[in-house]
């Protein structure tokens, strides 16, 4: 692997109640970035209307590698902004600026492989999901999912997931940055950014993290929603 150490690298996770998770997350991220081995990195945890222990296991975990951010506005599109602006101003406007959810684990290469799009010139990555557990779906509900999940044969896709994210600071700033919204944060980002001039995008399977499969999630019409959707179906 080449060593791309001219990019600042910021992972912002936002969370609600995750306790539960949050640990592996972290852990994955920090994983990530030590094999990347960015010049320069934070990862900004916003735990948002929090009433379980998630912002104090978090801080146990991140130690001096990053910080938590608590908020009350039970809105993921705040908690994404407060977290990008938290890392901008530690980091600057020309670091990069990956984002995943605290119930998701990210892949060991996934802040490699931005790093490598962002030294080719791109500005803005979307990338695929994995689900990591049916259990709580009918029978079929993992065939049902997959066979859904539309992903060309060269790699791209139409999906946009906020769990797996990553945009130039300053193209980010260009955008407008995220939106206050309770869902749909990352489609509405994504839209901004293409509209954009001059700006490079790229879809791509080559990043994949795992994330929930709850039927209950935390986003109002989020992933969890849509997912459960499509899983009934297969009943």
């Amino acid at each position: 692997m080449t060593r791309m150490d001219h990019e600042a690298v910021a992972v912002i996770v936002p969370a609600h109640d995750e306790e539960a998770t949050i640990e592996a997350c972290i852990q994955s991220v920090l994983a990530a970035l030590a094999h990347a081995r960015p010049a320069a990195s934070t990862v900004v945890v916003v735990a948002d209307a929090c009433s379980d222990r998630t912002a104090a296991l978090a801080g146990e975990v991140l130690r001096t590698r990053g910080a938590v951010v608590e908020i009350d506005d039970s809105c993921v599109g705040t908690a994404r902004r407060s977290g990008a602006e938290l890392a901008l101003a530690t980091l600057g406007r020309d670091c990069w600026l990956a984002h995943t959810d605290a119930d998701s684990t990210v892949p060991v290469h996934w802040v490699a492989e931005q790093q490598r799009l962002a030294a080719a010139g791109i500005d803005a990555v979307a990338g695929t999901v994995r689900v990591d557990s049916f259990v709580e779906h009918p029978p079929g509900a993992r065939e049902r999912f997959v066979a859904s999940y539309l992903v060309h044969a060269d790699g791209t896709h139409p999906h946009v997931h906020g769990t797996n994210f990553g945009v130039r600071g300053r193209r980010y700033l260009e955008a407008g940055g995220w939106g206050d919204h309770e869902t749909a944060e990352d489609h509405d980002l994504w839209n901004r950014l293409r509209a954009l001039d001059g700006i490079q995008l790229v879809a791509s399977d080559a990043l994949t993290v795992t994330t929930s499969g709850r039927v209950t999630g935390r986003a109002p019409r989020g992933f969890a929603d849509t997912l459960r959707r499509v899983c009934l179906e297969a009943s």
